[in-house]
């Protein structure tokens, strides 16, 4: 039943807005914090805002499956987000963001290659033509041509890799499982291993105490740890609940949006080829995603 499709598409324009916004938090973590204490503390702090629901949820989980959430604690949540903290020291958050996109094309091409599911050609089409526009945003210079390759750029195609091998999991053996028990429990079991490096590995705890500017910073990963991750999960678990998948995947299209709203706002420059690399992967996850949706509602339908 379709219920109040004002409030979804409200609920989906909050949904695009924490996740568009989550590569400029970064930026600005990495100001007073190190890669590795971006990534680790978003985790913690995503792993203690849902502690309360995750004790509750883990008594009911099926202890032979306790292996797949932690996978996906490390695919979804813990590689990614030391990856995209590396990457951007050396990347805009607004190219960061676009291409974060890539995630539903990596989940078909894993979805083909491991679970032998069969795609049109159009689909196909449209993966072709989003790798284009990654090939462009990789080689793109500070200027108008293109240059070597940047191989930061490589460490967010690797984070969205993991997050389409996260999702193709889930899908394929935690189904069954309430959305907010597998992202509950899976940063669980992997955010003291988060809390283990940032407290032990790093220099964290003596430079929030003593050096200026770490605090906010701090403040910055926190409030991604806690909006980006857990309650971005909670929106999008209820647009699903209200819509359907389609729907929901529209997100995709909308987060890069705000993902170079906040660079450009921030003082990033962008050049031609930038823009033209975004707009190729923007096509091509359209092509794929949609088209990918529309088969397999034909193929259900009785």
């Amino acid at each position: 039943m379709q219920k109040s499709p004002l409030l979804a598409w409200i609920l989906l324009l909050v949904l695009a807005f924490i996740w568009g916004s989550s590569f400029i938090l970064i930026k600005k973590g990495l100001i007073g914090l190190e890669p590795g204490e971006v990534g680790s503390l978003r985790i913690v702090a995503a792993s203690l805002f849902l502690l309360p629901s995750a004790v509750k949820r883990v008594k009911l989980v099926d202890k032979s499956k306790l292996i797949y959430f932690t996978s996906v604690g490390l695919l979804g949540s813990l590689v990614p987000a030391f990856l995209f903290a590396i990457a951007q020291t050396q990347l805009e958050s607004a190219i960061t963001g676009v291409l974060n996109g890539l995630v539903p094309i990596f989940t078909i091409l894993i979805a083909l290659l491991f679970f032998k599911q069969k795609q049109t050609n159009k689909v196909y089409l449209g993966v072709v033509i989003g790798f284009v526009g990654t090939a462009i945003l990789i080689t793109a210079g500070n200027g108008n041509s293109l240059s070597g390759i940047n191989a930061y750029a490589l460490l967010v195609v690797l984070a969205t890799i993991c997050y389409a091998s996260n999702l193709n999991l889930i899908k394929q053996k935690l189904n069954d499982i309430h959305a907010v028990t597998v992202t509950s429990v899976s940063l669980l079991l992997v955010g003291p291993l988060a809390a283990i490096y940032l407290f032990g590995y790093t220099g964290f705890w003596q430079k929030l105490m003593t050096v200026e500017g770490t605090g906010l910073a701090t403040f910055y990963i926190s409030l991604l740890g806690i909006f980006g991750t857990a309650i971005a999960l909670i929106i999008f678990n209820r647009v699903l609940q209200m819509k359907d998948a389609l729907f929901a995947s529209s997100v995709t299209y909308i987060i890069p949006v705000f993902a170079v709203m906040w660079g450009v706002l921030d003082g990033e420059k962008l050049y031609l080829w930038h823009y033209i690399g975004m707009v190729a992967v923007g096509i091509g996850v359209y092509i794929a995603n949609t088209n990918r949706a529309a088969h397999k509602n034909a193929g259900n339908t009785k």
